[in-house]
C-alpha cells in the first residue's frame, strides 16, 4: 500500500482505500463490521492511511533536505521558527497539493525532538512511526 502513496495519498479516492484498509483490517481479526479499527491498528502495528501519507511526506523531506530552503536561511534573526522549511508562496492549487509543498507543511508542523532527527533517516522514521 506504501507504493506510490506520496502521489495519490491526497487525492479525492483516498476515503475509499482508507475504508478498504478498515476493512482489510476487520477480515484479519475476524471482527464485526461495528467494531472500530482504531484499536485493532494499533494491535496489528499498521498505520492508517492518513499516518502512512504523512509519513511518506516527512521521509521525502528527510531524504531530499538539501533542495528544501531552512528558515534559518531566509531570516537573519534567530527566531522559534529556525528549524522550520521556508514555505514559497504559491497561488497554485495544483502545487500546493504537490509533494514539495505539502512535504514541507507536514515537515514544518512536526514536533521539534522529532525534526531535529531528521539527519539519520532510520531513526526518524522509527521515531515518526511512534509519534503517529
Amino acid at each position: 500500500m506504501m507504493h506510490d502513496l506520496i502521489f495519490g495519498g491526497n487525492s479525492t479516492d483516498r476515503n475509499n482505500v482508507f475504508k478498504l484498509q478498515k476493512r482489510a483490517i476487520r477480515l484479519i481479526t475476524n471482527s464485526s463490521n461495528r467494531t472500530s479499527c482504531h484499536r485493532l491498528f494499533k494491535t496489528l502495528g499498521i498505520l492508517p492511511l492518513q499516518s502512512q501519507y504523512i509519513l511518506s511526506l516527512a521521509l521525502f523531506v528527510s531524504k531530499n533536505m538539501e533542495i528544501f530552503t531552512p528558515n534559518s536561511d531566509i531570516h537573519t534573526k534567530n527566531t522559534r521558527n529556525k528549524c522550520n522549511l521556508f514555505l514559497p508562496q504559491t497561488r497554485l492549487t495544483k502545487y500546493q497539493k504537490g509533494v514539495y509543498f505539502a512535504g514541507i507543511k507536514i515537515f514544518n508542523y512536526l514536533p521539534e525532538n522529532i525534526k531535529k532527527l531528521s539527519d539519520n533517516t532510520n531513526i526518524f522514521k522509527r521515531e515518526l512511526k511512534k509519534f503517529l
